[in-house]
Order: C-alpha cells, then structure tokens, then sequence
C-alpha cells in the first residue's frame, strides 16, 4: 500500500522541518502552502515534498480537502504542521497498512504540549484524531476551523501517540485565541445562532471549570491553570464576537 502524507501551512518555518523529517519515510508528500512569507515552501522542497502554493485561505476543512485532492497514495495520512510522527508511532502505520483488517480509517491518541509541557489532563489527553485513511473513502468537513474527517467505513484504532506542539508560548496563545474565536463566532452566525453578553460570560465560566476541574487540568500544574484561563477567554471572546457580530447582521 502506498502512503501519500498532506500538511497545509501558512508561515510555519519554525515548525515544518521537524514535522517533514518525521515522515520522510512516505510515498508522497504533499504540502499545500497559503503564500508563506517565511521560507516555509523552500523547506519543504528540501525534503522533496510537492509543493503547491495558493493565495486562497477558504479554512481548515476546504483547505485540507484541496491538499487532500493531491494526493495520489492508496492511503493518507493528513498532518498539522506542528505535529509529528514518532519512530514507534510509524512502525505501527506500517505494520497497519500492510494488514488494515477492512477498516477504511484509523484514529490515534495525539500527545500535545502547552507552554512545553505535554498535557496528560485538561481534556487533551488522549484526544483521539481520525488523521489515516483510504484515500477516496474520507473527506473532511468544510467548516473554517475545528474541522472533522467523515469516513465512509469503519475506523480502526492505532495505540501509538501523535505528537503536537500545540502552544510554544502565551504570544502564541493570544493569536490563536484571538483568530480561533473569530472563526468559530462566524460559522455559529451562518448557523443562525447568537447569545447575549450573560450568555459569552456563562460560556467562559463553565469553560474554565470544565477545564480545570471535571477534567482534571489541576493535575496537569501550573500549565493546566493557564490552558483553563486560556480556553475560558478563548469561549468568552467567540460568543462575544458572536453577539456583536449577530447586531451587525440585523
């Protein structure tokens, strides 16, 4: 069976290489690029990935099944750029791919840091993620962010974490707050929902709570306090901008 591997990304030097290497191993490698103005697209042909570059940005989920309509392989496995694939974690793909028992996908447990602490608790863990798959039996969603992998069949399981490093830094944190909730404010809006601003306040409170406390983000130190303030802005923001949003529209 042969292995296409597809990454999308948008100013991601700092990242991909490690991400590349981790692959290197695959059939094909596709990297679908959004215009980087950092020498993420030379990188990546270093490693004799196929290079595509688009001034389009449609989102997550559009922009993956254009990476995805690239590929060639009999399977894909679609990447984040800040993601990558341990030695253990590849041996089990291969091993997979050679039987796959009828399974048209499989999920995998994904390990991510926060501020460089790989997060056991806080519901990141173990944050199973539908990312293998037969090609032509799989497409994601077309939603602008928090994308999900639709699967014609059924999904198998592998054991072997992925690899994120999800957040490097607070500064990190805020731009993706800031960016996430507006995306998120804006597919709740073509939903036709809106809230009030009691309403983005009870989201933020019972984000943090649910972080911290049913999720158990206390266990996971001081970092597990920043992630629940963190997730708690991040809903407080989204449903605000949603409310403001849903004023201008009327």
């Amino acid at each position: 069976m042969t292995l296409s591997v597809t990454i999308i990304t948008k100013n991601e030097a700092a990242m991909i290489a490690r991400c590349l290497e981790s692959v290197a191993w695959a059939g094909e490698i596709i990297v679908l690029d959004s215009d980087s103005g950092d020498g993420t697209a030379e990188i990546a042909r270093r490693f004799n990935a196929k290079v595509t570059v688009t001034t389009d940005w449609p989102g997550f989920g559009p922009q993956k099944n254009h990476a995805l309509a690239l590929a060639t392989g009999d399977w894909v496995l679609s990447l984040d750029a800040d993601e990558w694939i341990t030695p253990e974690l590849r041996a089990e793909i291969e091993r997979t791919l050679a039987a796959p028992d009828g399974h048209a996908a499989f999920k995998m447990p994904r390990l991510s840091s926060y501020c460089g602490r790989f997060m056991r608790h806080s519901g990141w863990w173990p944050d199973h993620v539908t990312r293998l798959f037969r090609r032509g039996q799989a497409r994601f969603s077309d939603d602008m962010v928090h994308e999900r992998l639709n699967v014609d069949g059924s999904v198998g399981v592998l054991r072997e974490p992925l690899r994120h490093e999800a957040i490097r830094d607070l500064d990190e944190a805020l731009v993706k707050m800031n960016a996430y909730s507006t995306a998120g404010a804006m597919m709740q809006l073509k939903r036709g929902k809106n809230t009030s601003l009691a309403g983005a306040v009870a989201h933020g409170v019972w984000t943090f709570f649910r972080t911290y406390v049913l999720r158990a983000g206390f266990l996971d130190g001081r970092e597990g306090f920043m992630l629940a303030v963190s997730n708690a802005e991040g809903a407080y923001y989204r449903y605000l901008k949603l409310m403001l949003l849903a004023e201008q529209k009327k």
